[in-house]
């Protein structure tokens, strides 16, 4: 467990860098906010949080396995993961923060790039949150 990474992971750095390129700027994982959002875009009053389908449970999604040993190990520490982000999504809603959750399976090189579009137009746009939808199974023809 500790060589599990929670800043500078793949897919936090696949967002960066294509934000970056498109002419957005952020801070990174700013500890004065609830959470220490990965990205802070103070210019949109958003945060944006990349977050892997295992840890933080991403719902309908193949990649949110639970290991089949220590079952109820497993449980306890996802669903602790899973309340501390919901609170501290409230707490940064209430702040007036706007709020994005991208999620691991939505930056495959094949989506990338929507992903990436459907965050900017969010960026720019009024909405209070944005959340990637999950990939779905193989078998169910999609």
């Amino acid at each position: 467990m500790a060589r599990v990474r929670s800043k500078d992971t793949k897919p936090e750095l696949s967002v960066r860098r294509c934000l970056h390129a498109d002419g957005f700027r952020f801070r990174l994982h700013d500890s004065k906010l609830p959470g220490s959002p990965d990205l802070v875009l103070r210019r949109y009053r958003s945060v944006c949080f990349v977050h892997g389908c295992f840890w933080h449970r991403h719902t309908d999604c193949i990649k949110a396995t639970t290991p089949s040993t220590r079952r109820e190990y497993w449980e306890s520490k996802f669903l602790a993961n899973v309340n501390r982000d919901r609170r501290n999504q409230e707490l940064l809603l209430d702040e007036g923060w706007r709020v994005a959750i991208v999620w691991e399976c939505a930056l495959q090189k094949t989506i990338l790039q929507s992903t990436i579009t459907a965050l900017e137009a969010w960026l720019q746009g009024n909405e209070s949150a944005f959340e990637t939808a999950p990939r779905k199974l193989k078998s169910d023809g999609k």
